[in-house]
């Protein structure tokens, strides 16, 4: 496995450890990051399926809390230590290999304040034409993991009105907002992400409530990620600056 260490961001700040082919983050995880709105009283934040670490990279120029991933792909949790040394955030983030789908054998219940998620987007069944062992296809395809379990997981650990941030496929809206309900989640934020103006809606960043009243759904304004000419919009870019000096 090649590894090489790249900018998190578009300036000399944080740096994360990757691969060529199986391990890279995506601006998915960049988006995410930025979307998760953390309070003064925020004590304890996890990820599920933390993959190489980029979204609690992100998360630690915005909070003091504590940090923790979990991913089942040990050679992903591998190259997310490296960088969390790197960095010097070994006090603040912390790693466990294991299946999001057992987290109640490490965790005690309603623990934690928010419950962050980039989870597989697609749909599998025997039809999907991939690699079922492909570290790729595991974080892309719902093989081992469904959207689904990640809520039920995250009802188990997550206080009473706690936030369960994710993002996920605009076209996969239907299922998530039938998953949420089932489990007692309200739907507190949801920003749409789109590629450019005219095209539809790709991405979906949601911010749902454990237990939380029905009821002052907060739709924000639409994500563009290209302007007319092709380039990255202003709001990506400061995206991609956080933490930058002015």
């Amino acid at each position: 496995m090649d590894e090489y260490l790249h900018d998190l961001l578009a300036y000399d700040g944080l740096k994360i450890y990757q691969t060529e082919n199986d391990f890279r983050f995506s601006l998915d995880s960049l988006l995410l990051g930025d979307f998760v709105e953390i309070k003064l009283r925020t004590k304890k934040i996890i990820e599920l399926g933390c993959g190489t670490g980029a979204v609690l990279l992100y998360l630690s120029l915005k909070t003091k809390a504590e940090l923790i991933g979990v991913d089942i792909q040990n050679d992903s949790l591998n190259l997310a230590k490296k960088s969390i040394d790197y960095n010097d955030l070994d006090q603040q983030i912390s790693l466990i290999n294991h299946d999001v789908k057992k987290l109640t054998e490490i965790f005690k219940p309603s623990q934690f304040d928010i419950v962050v998620s980039n989870p597989p987007f697609f749909k599998f069944d025997d039809s999907s034409f991939i690699n079922q062992k492909s570290s790729l296809s595991l974080s892309r395809h719902e093989i081992d993991l469904t959207f689904n379990d990640v809520v039920e997981a995250t009802k188990k650990i997550l206080k009473t009105n706690g936030r369960f941030t994710f993002i996920h496929r605009a076209d996969r809206l239907e299922d998530i907002i039938a998953s949420l309900s089932k489990n007692d989640f309200a739907v507190k934020r949801m920003k749409f992400v789109f590629t450019k103006q005219n095209k539809p809606a790709m991405m979906v960043l949601i911010e749902a409530s454990n237990n939380g009243k029905s009821g002052g759904l907060k739709v924000l304004p639409p994500l563009y990620v290209y302007d007319e000419n092709g380039d990255y919009t202003e709001k990506i870019k400061s995206i991609f600056y956080l933490g930058a000096d002015e």
